[in-house]
């Protein structure tokens, strides 16, 4: 039976550009998509799938604190993603490599509320760094 104190909460999450702990990240997701090119051969009534090119996309969102994304502009830079809970069985780190903006946010604000920041992106290649292994 699942242990439910082993169920890895967001809460203790950690971003890093560029080996940087980003602090006021509060949400980050990425995926990599495999292009499957389908292939119909005689005499198999069954459609086969040949792997392609892959694509990986993500967002990083959380409050603004510095203009550090402006500054950045469309160069590259990569990122870590560290999930870890203490009641886990461990960390998991991934390095999304070669990371390069959609678009970037110049302006985004209303008053009286805090300004948050997404910044939607493209990487081309990943690492799996730390794996999470359960006893």
């Amino acid at each position: 039976m699942l242990d439910a104190s082993r169920v890895i909460l967001g809460t203790y999450g950690q971003a890093f550009i560029d080996g940087v702990w980003q602090t006021n990240i509060n949400k980050l997701e990425a995926s990599v998509e495999l292009e499957k090119r389908e292939l119909n051969l005689v005499g198999n009534d069954w459609k086969v799938h040949k792997t392609g090119i892959k694509k990986g996309t993500g967002t990083i969102s959380g409050y603004k604190v510095t203009s550090d994304m402006i500054q950045r502009g469309f160069s590259k830079f990569d990122i870590i993603s560290k999930l870890d809970d203490p009641e886990s069985f461990g960390h998991e780190r991934v390095l999304l490599m070669r990371c390069m903006p959609d678009k970037i946010q110049l302006a985004n604000w209303t008053a009286g509320e805090e300004v948050q920041e997404e910044t939607s992106f493209t990487f081309e290649g990943y690492q799996l760094l730390d794996t999470i292994v359960g006893d």
